[in-house]
């Protein structure tokens, strides 16, 4: 039976995705963005009948969040881009911002609907578990440190408020999303121009997902009464950074010898380099033991989908 699904962050690279797949199976989809006009673009009337695009400044309260009533699922994608720059002081504030409270702004909507949607599905990041070459991390696994781990927790707690009003919540930390865009968007024309490498010391873990799995993950978690708390969304067979080029590298048909330094992405980036200079090995135990099956368990297969 169709659903009618509010989603923020739509126009982004698991966003349009998704609003693909909602749209094909004949939700209805109420769209929230900065910016209507390219949300128009990304999702012309014609092609989408179904869509309704609402402006809407993610942490300020406003006339939007009346949207919300009515709407079976909720799915909030919406965030700065982690690894667009350089983390000043003011940078750091507005990844905060934009996820803490840009999630207790739809908690808030979400309180205040009459009828209330049944479920919240609320982004997240491995960055929770902090990083670490050795250690293994599941859905058990406490936070980590660092300024990552902290804007998860941070990010995290706002959501659990929603279930004060009985709205099921469904928290999804999410790997590294790989598909035609994305992180491996910008990887692949190095790898084209024969200039391919590890970054940094190649041993960091690259815990992933393939973006048909993320999406289908998402569309579980609407369906499924049952599908409640914490999920990893990665797949099950996270791989070093040095084996995920030497993949790019044999399926391109190119090298995949020539290293970035460290230092050249510290320059380029500061502190924001962690985010691909530092990993974590994180499994989707939970995740599997819903009864979830991932399409893509292995890298070779979801990058030969994918190039």
């Amino acid at each position: 039976m169709p659903m009618k699904v509010a989603i923020t962050g739509a126009t982004g690279f698991v966003g349009r995705a998704l609003v693909q797949r909602l749209s094909t199976r004949g939700d209805r989809l109420v769209l929230f963005t900065r910016d209507q006009t390219r949300a128009a673009r990304c999702f012309p009337p014609e092609a989408f009948p179904e869509v309704s695009i609402v402006g809407y400044q993610p942490t300020a309260a406003g006339d939007w969040q009346a949207a919300i009533a009515g709407c079976d699922a909720v799915i909030n994608l919406a965030g700065a881009g982690i690894a667009d720059g350089r983390w000043t002081e003011a940078r750091k504030q507005e990844i905060l911002s934009s996820r803490q409270g840009g999630t207790r702004r739809i908690v808030e909507a979400i309180a205040a609907a009459n009828p209330r949607p049944s479920v919240l599905i609320n982004s997240s990041a491995i960055g929770f578990y902090g990083t670490s070459e050795t250690a293994t991390f599941t859905e058990a696994s406490s936070a980590g440190k660092g300024f990552l781990a902290e804007v998860c927790q941070s990010w995290e707690a706002e959501a659990q408020a929603v279930t004060v009003h009985g709205t099921r919540l469904a928290i999804l930390r999410t790997g590294i999303v790989l598909g035609d865009g994305g992180a491996l968007g910008k990887m692949l024309p190095a790898f084209r121009a024969f200039a391919g490498g590890p970054l940094g010391s190649g041993q960091q873990w690259f815990s992933w997902i393939h973006l048909a799995d993320l999406v289908a993950l998402i569309e579980r978690a609407i369906d499924d009464d049952q599908f409640s708390g914490t999920y990893n969304a990665t797949a099950p067979n996270p791989v070093r950074m040095q084996e995920l080029c030497q993949l790019l590298g044999n399926l391109l048909q190119r090298p995949s010898w020539l290293p970035v330094p460290a230092f050249a992405l510290d320059l380029l980036l500061g502190e924001a380099a962690q985010v691909v200079l530092e990993g974590q090995r994180v499994l989707p135990d939970r995740t599997q033991q819903s009864g979830f099956e991932f399409r893509y368990s292995l890298l070779r297969s979801a990058l030969e989908a994918i190039i």
